[in-house]
């Protein structure tokens, strides 16, 4: 696939997780699958002790896309140590955070068009000092956005979902659901659906909170006092909102043909209709940044590092969907 823009940047990850290996997969499954030229960050034995296909190691991000058809281009960073696949590490863990911080550099001085982000794992990155949530919000920082700002949508071919609470305990979701909140994570992905997926009228679904989106009011108020109010703000600035509807009734195939991304209220309600429909090549993606982000919607998968198991669907997903938005960023 030719590209009128810059490779992209591929973090690889957790050196002990299945990114490596996934990415060497992707570069292997280029033709097959039409991917955009993209090089990869982190460790070279990380790679090396998963696969042995061709290498090339890379003086200058500039020289990616030459050596793409022939080689994986890589970008050395930090040393982590000798690489077990399923063990991680602290030296691993600081190799991950510097391949996701170059990355990001990279493609905010333009040298890549997005960053491809492999499975971390937050324990061992917390373990060495990071203070972030997840790799979302670092990256937010660094583009200087603020985390409000980002929406995290996860999709796949038929369904893409956006949670307005992400990583809260189910038992604050209500505390902390506002309609302010619910208005602006719809805003930016209704612009996201039309910068980077060239969606020109999206449609947003927008779930209810409670069982049969509170039945009126007998089974809970959210949908009355906070989330109805925030799709009527939404509909008086023009953008095609539906809801609050019953999330039990929103994912099946009729419905989900109705809508272009559907605005969840919480972590689960997104993520488990899409990991149901999607678990192979699901991709996150990053709305409402600067640059262009996706990553595979999965973990580091130790138990499966190294031992030939893991699909690379997913990463081929993000490869591609983060290569598809960068082009039309650029006009293409």
């Amino acid at each position: 696939m030719s590209s009128p823009v810059a490779p992209l940047a591929v973090a690889l990850g957790d050196p002990a997780g299945i990114g490596p290996e996934i990415v060497a997969a992707a570069w292997e499954a280029r033709v097959a699958q039409n991917l955009p030229p993209f090089f990869a960050i982190g460790d070279l034995r990380s790679v090396k002790t998963v696969w042995d296909g061709p290498i090339v190691v890379l003086g200058a991000p500039g020289d990616a896309a030459a050596m793409f058809p022939h080689a994986l281009p890589l970008i050395q960073v930090d040393d982590p140590g000798d690489i077990v696949p399923g063990s991680p590490n602290l030296p691993g863990a600081r190799c991950a955070l510097d391949s996701l911080e170059i990355a990001v550099g990279l493609c905010r001085a333009g040298t890549a068009s997005g960053v491809v982000t492999g499975p971390v794992s937050k324990a061992q990155l917390y373990a060495i000092g990071f203070t972030y949530p997840g790799q979302t919000e670092f990256i937010a920082e660094r583009c200087g956005v603020a985390a409000g700002n980002v929406a995290m949508m996860l999709a796949g071919p038929t369904l893409r979902t956006v949670p307005v609470t992400i990583h809260t305990a189910l038992a604050q979701v209500a505390t902390v659901l506002t309609t302010d909140l619910i208005v602006s994570r719809a805003r930016v992905v209704a612009r996201g659906l039309q910068r980077d997926f060239g969606i020109e009228h999206p449609r947003l679904a927008v779930a209810g909170l409670n069982p049969h989106a509170g039945e009126n009011g007998t089974l809970g108020r959210q949908e009355i006092d906070v989330i109805a109010p925030a799709a009527e703000i939404l509909r008086a600035e023009g953008l095609d909102v539906a809801g609050p509807l019953s999330a039990d009734a929103m994912f099946h195939p009729k419905a989900r043909a109705r809508y272009d991304a559907a605005i969840c209220m919480y972590h689960d309600q997104a993520l488990i209709p899409l990991k149901t429909i999607h678990f192979d090549d699901g991709v996150n993606i990053t709305l409402g940044l600067p640059i262009v982000r996706t990553s595979p919607d999965h973990g580091t998968a130790f138990d499966l590092a190294g031992r030939g198991l893991a699909s690379p669907a997913a990463m081929v997903a993000a490869i591609r969907l983060a290569g598809e938005a960068a082009v039309r960023r650029a006009g293409g």
